[in-house]
């Protein structure tokens, strides 16, 4: 159990990698904070963490508004008194080129890939301070490391989180605060397959994006949940400004 007595946010929470974590962190030890925006969805993977045995708070909210992340850690707080791990993984992919890009949805993702990275380590960093200790754990992208065609917002959001957690950990480093960064590649989720499904053809596209993997198919939730389980436990005490590539070799 190596997240025993530890008590975890994990953002972006109510489906694939989010949910996938929240519940590997329980089975672990954790008392879990699932945050998300979708209400029905994030109390789903709470019951269902409850009825595993482990103990969830579910909390909804707008990631990159300022007093919803404030009220998350005030419902954490009179829950469970402390925060020991922060795992900002909420995100959206926008796709398309600089030009067909508009401002709106430019602004939307910076917001919510990247406004709710700040926000939450704004809020979570004092108090890991005068605990003496915390991890924070982000999830950027491949993309960020290697760029794929239309995805130009999105990698700006991910190369912006992967930037934003070196430049914490060596800020923060000599306060036992470890910070590091998930770069997952194209991975199994509900969120894929809503993207799948826009391409007039569907299946063409699956097709594409599994051709583009060097390992020639898609990674999965659990995948990328037993990287964030690593990188939040204690086995990892040694790491810290990483930005681990978890993508099926797309990065290389």
């Amino acid at each position: 159990m190596n997240l025993q007595n530890k008590t975890a946010i994990v953002t972006g929470a109510a489906a694939g990698i989010g949910a996938a974590s929240a519940a590997l962190f329980a089975r672990e030890g954790a008392k879990v904070v699932a945050v998300d925006i979708d209400s029905e969805l994030v109390n789903q993977v709470s019951a269902e963490i409850g009825r595993a045995g482990g103990e969830c708070l579910a909390v909804v909210a707008d990631v990159s508004r300022r007093d919803h992340v404030e009220n998350v850690l005030r419902c954490t707080l009179r829950k469970f008194e402390r925060v020991d791990i922060l795992f900002n993984n909420a995100g959206i992919v926008p796709t398309g080129k600089l030009d067909t890009t508009s401002e709106e949805e430019w602004d939307r993702a910076m917001a919510i890939n990247v406004k709710s990275v700040y926000l939450f380590c704004y809020a979570v960093i004092p108090l890991m301070k005068a605990a003496g200790r915390g991890v924070i754990l982000n999830t950027a992208s491949a993309t960020a490391l290697r760029p794929v065609s239309d995805r130009t917002c999105y990698t700006a959001t991910k190369a912006a989180v992967v930037g934003l957690t070196k430049s914490m950990a060596l800020d923060y480093v000599r306060d036992n605060i470890r910070v590091n960064c998930l770069c997952p590649g194209t991975i199994e989720t509900p969120s894929l397959a809503r993207r799948l499904a826009a391409f007039p053809d569907p299946a063409e596209a699956r097709k594409h994006f599994i051709t583009r993997q060097p390992m020639g198919r898609f990674g999965t939730a659990e995948e990328i949940a037993q990287a964030a389980l690593y990188l939040v436990s204690p086995s990892a005490e040694f790491v810290t400004g990483v930005a681990f590539a978890i993508d099926g070799g797309l990065s290389i």
